[in-house]
């Protein structure tokens, strides 16, 4: 038993008298959308900015990175070339939309090699029509584009090393948002020049784009696990089964090694594979998923403070407040009150 491993600051939890000890067989590979559904578990906002652009060759739009940032970009008319540093080039066409999960510096221009060019997050240089006017740059007499921008604001705790490994743009194409036609529908409206506005506008912008970014992450995903080079975790059967493991079921009293017991593997191969194929430790990861419901049961509901740890894999009311502190830098009730000052 390794206790230490996965909670150092609450050994009580870690007890694990219910562990099968038969002798291990090799797991089934989990259910392909539970696995999606782990990795888009990070993935509710907080904020959002966007920006319609109306271009003319030669223009360009540099977006620095964002940290706790995903980006989308919709060209809803002509085309153009998204670039980053040590990057391939991409070329995107008017129905394409192209996500960036980590928000990773990059640029939209006319021509891949075009450099310099306007702030994504400026303020528009001119206004079109309508409440929601687009930014004009660029020459006068060129070809035509015209993009819907935004920068999606979530909690950097909550993202998992694995959803921090995506790669750093993911593209669907005309055809696949068309096959999408809530996708397809959504952006058209958050893209039109007469977007209806109103009371809770704000609220209701944030949704929508948060549905957006889901519902175009959740295709994008299912097109990487067909393709073990970008993403092997989803082709791996112990460690895509152990993230499904610690997403769903976080509360059990898990070490190290019952965890490699329970996807079949032994203690250093299991921990290994985790490491090199979701970029941290599994008592990181498991740590930071627990983490990230306590602050949701903190933050979003009215359940008593004392009955937050059981909740999240703690007996151990002492060995919680110093994990969570640890993690968030406060206590969890300050996250309490900050939660509710913000509300």
């Amino acid at each position: 038993m390794d206790p230490v491993e996965i909670t150092p600051v609450d050994t009580a939890a870690t007890a694990d008298a219910s562990v099968n000890t038969a002798a291990p067989t090799a797991p089934a590979a989990p259910d392909a959308d539970d696995l999606l559904s782990e990795l888009l578990q990070p993935l509710r906002l907080a904020g959002v900015f966007d920006s319609r652009w109306h271009v003319r060759a030669p223009w360009a739009i540099e977006g620095d990175a964002a940290e706790r940032c995903a980006v989308l970009h919709f060209i809803t008319g002509g085309s153009c070339w998204l670039t980053g540093e040590g990057r391939t080039p991409i070329r995107l066409r008017a129905g394409d939309l192209a996500v960036l999960p980590t928000g990773s510096a990059h640029r939209l221009a006319d021509h891949p090699e075009r450099r310099g060019g306007a702030a994504l997050c400026s303020v528009p240089l001119r206004r079109g029509p309508g409440p929601a006017g687009a930014t004009g740059i660029g020459g006068s007499a060129g070809p035509e584009s015209r993009l819907l921008c935004a920068g999606l604001r979530y909690d950097e705790s909550a993202a998992t090393g694995l959803y921090q490994a995506l790669p750093w743009a993911l593209v669907l194409d005309r055809a696949q948002v068309e096959q999408e036609p809530l996708l397809r529908d959504t952006l058209r409206l958050l893209a039109a020049a007469d977007r209806p506005v109103g009371p809770g506008d704000r609220l209701v912008t944030l949704r929508a784009f948060e549905m957006a970014l889901v519902l175009a992450m959740r295709n994008l995903l299912r097109d990487l696990a067909a393709d073990p080079a970008s993403l092997p975790v989803l082709r791996h059967p112990g460690i895509s089964k152990a993230m499904v493991v610690i997403a769903t079921r976080f509360a059990e009293p898990w070490t190290i090694e019952s965890l490699a017991r329970e996807v079949g593997m032994s203690r250093s191969a299991f921990t290994a594979a985790f490491r090199e194929l979701v970029g941290e430790a599994p008592a990181r990861h498991l740590t930071g998923r627990r983490m990230e419901e306590a602050a949701r049961l903190l933050g979003e509901t009215s359940l008593p403070q004392s009955s937050v740890p059981p909740r999240v894999g703690y007996q151990s009311a002492v060995g919680f407040h110093l994990a969570f502190r640890k993690w968030y830098g406060m206590t969890p009730g300050e996250y309490r009150a900050g939660s509710l000052s913000a509300a």
